[in-house]
């Protein structure tokens, strides 16, 4: 049945790949600028419509605000990659914003950043895809008659893609990517030519288009609100900087020098095709509306329900290359293809991000591993859940996604340079070299002007946008915080019940029965209780047996048995690619292999928990080895139960059930004592 079942597995993600070969997934900058920074590269495609869009509430001549808000924009962005490259530095270890805000502020801040990342590489695929369908729709209307199953089986697809590697899934998306950048590159400076050394008037197709403004005359505290709404929509171009940050690992070495590197190319490129575009848009007339059936008017009449507003970026190729041209047509492609490619972003940050919040005990351990291609595979496939939630809840409308949108990333910009500057003081306090101090005290200048105006922008956003739905961002944010603390409080809570004494206890000497083959993780509580269980049987042969799949938790093994001074011999299996149940399975058929009459007995140390909800995170490899190992001839499995508190709450529940008395039971007493009376009067 296993090989049955890989086959298929094979032939959608491929071979597996052997831990020694982690090496040869890392990713050289050219690669790894499509991988993690093809986020903030697409959203020059729609980040100046929403501005624009948001202009249109006041008219036409609001409209001139414009550059000014592009020029903040382009300041924000390029505090935010300067900050960014002092994090890259200092800890390259891919835990970015959560492990900058754990380290200097404390857990509790560390976990609100995890919460908004979360959240924020979710929404970056439903927006992204949903964007992307949205742009391909304007061309195949089965599209966008069937967009949420068009959009999920785009998200299937993507999730298949990264489950066969980050450097495959690089690689395939690099092209898109970078000619998507040379289109608009291309543009920008096509255009610039035209209109200052031919001096080619050039007009977008709604430049001959009136915008009715839905509040007309908007001044003083109005228009500020306005205005601020119009920067906080417009920030979206800045979604997906932090990946970099948070993918540190993936990088060759030196890692962090690549890192600082690729991310300072992300922030030229994302800077020079933002302020084109806005420039050009300005140049071209672009017109744009938050309802152009209604608010757009050509010759006194609106435009109606029948017209389809393109894009800004669409508007502006149109202009400078000519409808229906090559190029016209390429960019066009690009766009809409490097959208779909945008959530690759988040395909990378999240399980990431998931692994280390895995490690630290506030995500199940499964996030914490490895699949067959070295990817974090349980953390993908728990993005593209999510994420496909997402999209069927809202209908794939990226009009309504896009205001879920923003609120994590800043929350997260915001605590990190706020830890960064703490630890630039902490570093500060102990440094006498003249020439680090001041390399630090000027690191710190960049984090503290980056924690002031990312914290400014957040108030703004937050003020203009939780109305519009940043409320359900939110929401998830706390939801996310509250389920990660209840995750962590549950790991120490057993941990600290399963420690293993210093000195021979109970678990030591208590009597056991059976045994041969006792499977060991770690040394504790659970584990001296089958050992103790299995020296009693008194087999003739008894072993203990380990799965070597991280060298570090082995080599501790190691030392503590040797430490305790354990009888029992210790047998490591080694296992290049990170499987538990196949070594184990291997080795008990080989010892039958060897005396096919003998009796093999395999005892597991196995937790009793008291909620359905903690099945979800203990004994997953205790179920796969028992369900293949029973299959086994010859071969006996013997789970040895360790009861947790929390099984005991469950069996008092139990009994308290079991005892509980209808309403007027106690007056009538119970049915059975009744019969037995009317038996013996």
């Amino acid at each position: 049945m296993s090989k049955l079942t890989d086959v298929p597995k094979r032939i959608l993600i491929g071979r597996a790949l052997r831990s020694d070969r982690l090496g040869e997934t890392l990713l050289p900058k050219r690669v790894a600028l499509p991988v993690f920074a093809s986020d903030p590269l697409s959203s020059v495609a729609y980040a100046p419509g929403e501005v624009l869009l948001i202009l249109s509430i006041a008219g036409l001549s609001a409209y001139h605000f414009s550059p000014w808000i592009a020029v903040a924009i382009i300041v924000l962005m390029i505090t935010v990659v300067a900050s960014y490259r002092q994090n890259v530095r200092e800890y390259p270890s891919g835990g970015g914003d959560y492990e900058v805000a754990t380290t200097n502020l404390g857990p509790r801040a560390g976990l609100t950043v995890a919460s908004a990342l979360l959240v924020d590489y979710v929404l970056t695929v439903a927006v992204s895809i949903s964007a992307g369908i949205e742009n391909l729709g304007a061309a195949v209307p089965f599209v966008v008659e069937h967009k949420v199953a068009c959009a999920v089986g785009v998200i299937v697809l993507l999730t298949l893609m990264n489950l066969r590697g980050v450097r495959e899934s690089g690689t395939l998306f690099a092209i898109p990517t970078y000619v998507f950048v040379f289109g608009v590159l291309s543009m920008i400076a096509w255009g610039a030519f035209r209109g200052l050394v031919l001096d080619d008037e050039m007009r977008a197709p709604t430049a001959d288009f009136e915008i009715r403004p839905e509040e007309p005359g908007l001044a003083g505290f109005a228009l500020i609100f306005l205005l601020l709404r119009a920067f906080s929509s417009g920030c979206a171009a800045l979604t997906g900087v932090e990946a970099i940050s948070n993918g540190v690992p993936a990088f060759r070495r030196p890692k962090a020098r690549n890192a600082a590197t690729t991310l300072a190319m992300m922030g030229l490129l994302a800077v020079t095709m933002f302020c084109g575009i806005i420039a050009l848009a300005s140049a071209t007339d672009v017109r744009m509306a938050e309802n152009p059936a209604k608010d757009l008017v050509h010759e006194g009449v609106p435009l109606g329900p029948g017209y389809v507003q393109d894009p800004v970026i669409s508007q502006v190729a149109e202009a400078v290359f000519g409808h229906g041209s090559v190029l016209f047509m390429m960019l066009a492609a690009a766009t809409a293809l490097v959208l779909f490619l945008a959530a690759n972003t988040a395909y990378n940050g999240f399980p990431l991000l998931g692994s280390i919040l895995a490690q630290d005990r506030y995500l199940p351990r499964q996030l914490h591993t490895r699949g067959d291609r070295l990817a974090f595979s349980n953390g993908i496939v728990l993005l593209a859940a999510a994420a496909g939630l997402l999209v069927w809840i809202y209908g794939a409308d990226s009009t309504r996604l896009i205001q879920l949108y923003i609120v994590g990333v800043f929350v997260s910009f915001t605590l990190s340079q706020i830890g960064m500057v703490r630890h630039w003081n902490r570093l500060l306090t102990a440094e006498r070299d003249r020439v680090e101090r001041r390399r630090m005290i000027r690191s710190r200048a960049i984090n503290a002007f980056g924690a002031f105006f990312t914290g400014l922008v957040l108030v703004v956003v937050l003020g203009t946008k939780f109305t519009h739905g940043a409320w359900v961002a939110l929401l998830g944010m706390c939801i996310f915080y509250a389920t990660m603390t209840a995750i962590r409080r549950h790991y120490d809570r057993v941990a600290e019940e399963i420690a293993a004494p210093d000195t021979p206890g109970d678990d030591m000497v208590r009597p056991s029965r059976v045994h041969s083959v006792v499977l060991i993780s770690k040394i504790h509580r659970p584990a001296l209780r089958a050992l103790a269980y299995a020296k009693l049987m008194r087999s003739d042969s008894l072993e203990a047996l380990s799965v070597n799949v991280d060298a570090a938790e082995t080599k501790a093994l190691r030392d503590e048995w040797e430490r305790r001074g354990i009888e029992i011999p210790l047998k490591v299996l080694d296992s290049p690619y990170r499987e538990v149940t196949r070594p184990v399975i291997e080795y008990v058929k080989g010892l039958r292999k060897e005396a096919p009459r003998d009796v093999v007995s395999v005892i597991i140390p196995e937790y009793v928990v008291g909620h359905w909800y903690e099945h979800l995170l203990h004994n997953q490899s205790a179920l796969r080895l028992k369900g293949r190992l029973l299959f086994t001839p010859g071969v006996m499995v013997t789970s040895v139960p360790y009861q947790l508190q929390s099984s005991e709450a469950a069996r008092r529940r139990a009994r308290k059930r079991a005892n509980w008395s209808a309403p007027g039971a106690v007056r009538r007493g119970p049915a059975e004592r009744a019969k037995d009376t009317s038996r013996h009067p």
